[in-house]
């Protein structure tokens, strides 16, 4: 099996999730959120994009239900032994033939919790879920259940993230060898990838972003790509990725010279990543990180140009993003605690005189001071 923990790790993790199964009165969990699966028993697929549940049971036994092209892939890649496939047919609904797996195992009139607020599990899905199971048994929402778990890093997990952050580097080393005016966006792309699969890595959750010119002020990736001119701002976020954890990065470089306008923003992103750094420590919640960002901008008088968020926790992800909660936004209650990882970014886009800037990086909290996993400089970068 392609398994990349011990099994005493997993087994740590599967008594965690029973301890809260059991506070929380729970006879099964029905869990349909693909890091869900991954984290407690190293199932890697992307068939979530179809129907498929892991039932997870008060005495911590489970059984998957999927489609027969992931039958080898869960054989593969997990520690799952008890695998029910559900069959393609015309007019198939998945949801009934749960509804008799969950029979089989004697849950009738029980109390389950569903994973519904998660990317595998659609809308269509959910509602043919809820049709067959309303009048099975006492149904609770738990979604959040397994991330309140999965955010908290073990040793193990801590090590995957530190090599995802040097892959990360290693990404951002490549692109600044090919930034120039006359660079091509994809070349630069190209290398950044190149550079994490040449060191065991991973695709990414989601698309690195990368924006030059006008589209440096975009937050997300789109189709199309543009040679970088004279005097020109090129916007990337990208994410190093081993064994699916992600360790992000973000920094708005330029060719020749930075202008005035660039320098004021730079100056206001390095001053708010460094006040959201101080308060990355268990005395603040996340709220209090985001606020300190804020206050930085409004004294900036940028609050017009910012986010808002700042940035989120991050770690074993799946399509279609790498972002995970908590997140920092105003008035956010969930406090920081040591062994997260975390993404704090300062973005400033700038649309009146199209000017973008932007400074990220992962954190690993500890009992006091967060430590950065990135051993890059956050010196503005001109090229």
């Amino acid at each position: 099996m392609a398994l990349h923990f011990e099994p005493e790790e997993f087994a740590a993790r599967r008594d965690r999730l029973m301890m809260v199964m059991a506070e929380q009165k729970l006879d099964a969990v029905l869990l349909f959120a693909q890091e869900s699966m991954y984290w407690l028993t190293g199932y890697d697929t992307f068939g979530f994009c179809f129907f498929q549940c892991l039932v997870v049971k008060a005495d911590g036994s489970n059984v998957l239900m999927t489609r027969s092209a992931d039958l080898r892939q869960a054989r593969q890649t997990s520690n799952i032994e008890n695998i029910i496939v559900w069959a393609d047919r015309d007019n198939a609904n998945p949801a009934a033939d749960l509804r008799e797996l969950l029979n089989d195992l004697d849950l009738l009139g029980c109390r389950i919790g569903i994973e519904y607020q998660t990317h595998g599990l659609t809308a269509a899905n959910g509602r043919k879920l809820d049709e067959q199971l309303t009048a099975f048994g006492q149904l609770v929402d738990i979604s959040g259940i397994v991330d309140k778990l999965r955010v908290l890093k073990s040793p193990a997990e801590i090590v995957f993230s530190r090599k995802a952050a040097e892959l990360s580097d290693e990404a951002l080393d490549a692109a600044l060898k090919l930034v120039k005016a006359g660079a091509d966006e994809g070349a630069i792309l190209a290398a950044m990838q190149s550079a994490i699969f040449a060191g065991g890595g991973d695709y990414p959750a989601n698309e690195f972003i990368i924006g030059s010119g006008e589209d440096a002020l975009l937050c997300r990736y789109k189709s199309g790509r543009r040679k970088l001119t004279k005097n020109d701002q090129l916007t990337l976020e990208w994410a190093g990725v081993y064994r699916h954890y992600h360790a992000p990065m973000m920094r708005t470089v330029l060719t020749s010279k930075a202008s005035k306008r660039h320098q004021e923003l730079y100056d206001a992103a390095h001053e708010a990543l460094e006040a959201v750094e101080a308060a990355m420590t268990p005395d603040f919640t996340f709220g209090d990180v985001f606020d300190a960002h804020a206050k930085v901008m409004e004294a900036h008088e940028l609050t017009r140009h910012r986010l808002n968020a700042c940035g989120y926790s991050v770690g074993a992800r799946f399509t279609p993003s790498w972002m995970d909660m908590p997140m920092f936004y105003s008035g956010n209650p969930e406090r920081i605690q040591p062994d997260m990882t975390l993404f704090a970014h300062m973005i400033i886009m700038d649309s009146e005189s199209n000017t973008a800037m932007t400074l990220g990086r992962t954190y690993l909290t500890t009992n006091g001071q967060a430590e950065p996993l990135s051993r890059q400089s956050l010196d503005l970068i001109v090229k």
